[in-house]
């Protein structure tokens, strides 16, 4: 169910509806989740059973590793949640990825490999809300949050519909204690709302699936080739509708959420005026990048450990972040080139001593120009 179709629009319209008919704030929750599975099973209905169980896993272990006070125990709880949602996003996203690499290095051993023929549909989503349910049994395993008291709430957490689909990445502890108490949006709340839909629909709708999307599929038609200045167009042309595609799906995604009296996080920041790439992904993105500090590269060790596993850590969750946008090398390089980004200006920082020359302001204009060629 697309947010620019009428179908939607009905739909959101009984969603804003239940907030005024005078229902009890937990069955207004309960309608809330209850829509928020159907939205999701407009798509493919069998695949809602995917988000229960994962939702209903990630729930038990909570409360199992909270209520042990035995180490064994509590790691056995935090694998058993990363085995099932790692494994259940490994298989319908990685599986067929795998497989053909597989057959590939066979390939160039000189063994002629035949693998079974899958194919396996990809859950709308799944990437989002595996990482939604993974913050919260590592927020409880590492004892930042307690295993909330409303089974309701964490359902409703998990398949909330504005962002189920594509975000931002919510985090439980951002999102929960909103439950707690009645949330209904006023005419001031709902007019702004409505402002960021209105901006979000331009830029997805208008901008980047209108008017960007005919110039980049012109100039990256396959078996066609351009001069330079065309080929940089169609490049830019990308760039902008990348960013209007996914900011602009974001920015709806808050406003329909604001609408229903809930606040979620911002994901962008004016990404192609950041100044360095440590500076874009405080831009770009921010649930996911935020997510891959705080759960991979601070666990990895963060930069505690000296220079070279820094740069080691920064790599590698870079690497991961890639592929966890698409299951191909094409991912695996942007990440690796952005860890690379990451690693070249973290050692030139170290090296160049800091000095006016680079606070003025054709300097931090050329170094923002250099930022976005490079990105």
């Amino acid at each position: 169910m697309l947010f620019n179709s009428f179908s939607f629009l009905l739909f959101l319209a009984v969603a804003m509806l239940v907030g005024r008919v005078g229902l009890s704030w937990r069955l207004r929750k309960l309608v809330l989740l209850l829509m928020s599975y159907a939205f999701y099973a407009a798509w493919n209905p069998p695949f809602v059973a995917l988000l229960w169980l994962s939702t209903v896993v990630d729930w038990y272990f909570a409360r199992w590793m909270a209520a042990s006070s035995r180490a064994g125990v509590r790691r056995w709880c935090l694998a058993g949640s990363l085995v099932v949602n790692l494994g259940l996003l490994g298989f319908f996203k990685y599986s067929t990825f795998l497989l053909g690499n597989v057959q590939a290095l066979a390939g160039l051993t000189g063994f002629a490999l035949a693998m079974p023929a899958m194919s396996i549909i990809l859950p709308v989503g799944i990437s989002f809300y595996t990482f939604q349910t993974l913050s919260y049994t590592l927020d409880v395993y590492r004892g930042d949050a307690k295993p909330w008291h409303s089974f309701l709430d964490y359902a409703l957490y998990v398949t909330f519909f504005p962002q189920l689909v594509a975000g931002p990445i919510v985090r439980a502890t951002d999102f929960l204690p909103q439950c707690v108490e009645e949330k209904r949006a006023g005419g001031q709340q709902i007019g702004w709302a409505m402002v960021l839909v209105v901006i979000g629909l331009f830029n997805k709708v208008f901008v980047a699936d209108a008017l960007m999307s005919s110039i980049v599929e012109h100039v990256y038609a396959p078996g066609v080739k351009w001069g330079l200045v065309t080929a940089w167009g169609g490049t830019l042309a990308f760039a902008v509708q990348i960013f209007c595609d996914f900011a602009g799906y974001s920015t709806c995604a808050i406003g329909l959420a604001l609408m229903l009296g809930f606040d979620l996080p911002d994901n962008f920041r004016f990404p192609y005026a950041a100044l360095g790439f440590s500076d874009f992904w405080r831009r770009w993105h921010l649930t996911l990048s935020t997510w891959l500090r705080d759960y991979l590269y601070i666990s990895l060790g963060g930069n505690r450990k000296g220079s070279l596993l820094t740069y080691r850590n920064l790599l590698f969750t870079m690497l991961l972040g890639g592929l966890w946008h698409g299951a191909s090398w094409n991912f695996v390089i942007w990440g690796g080139l952005h860890g690379l980004y990451l690693v070249i200006e973290r050692g030139l920082k170290q090296l160049v001593p800091d000095h006016a020359f680079w606070r003025l302001g054709m300097v931090r204009l050329g170094l923002m120009l250099l930022t976005f060629i490079g990105v």
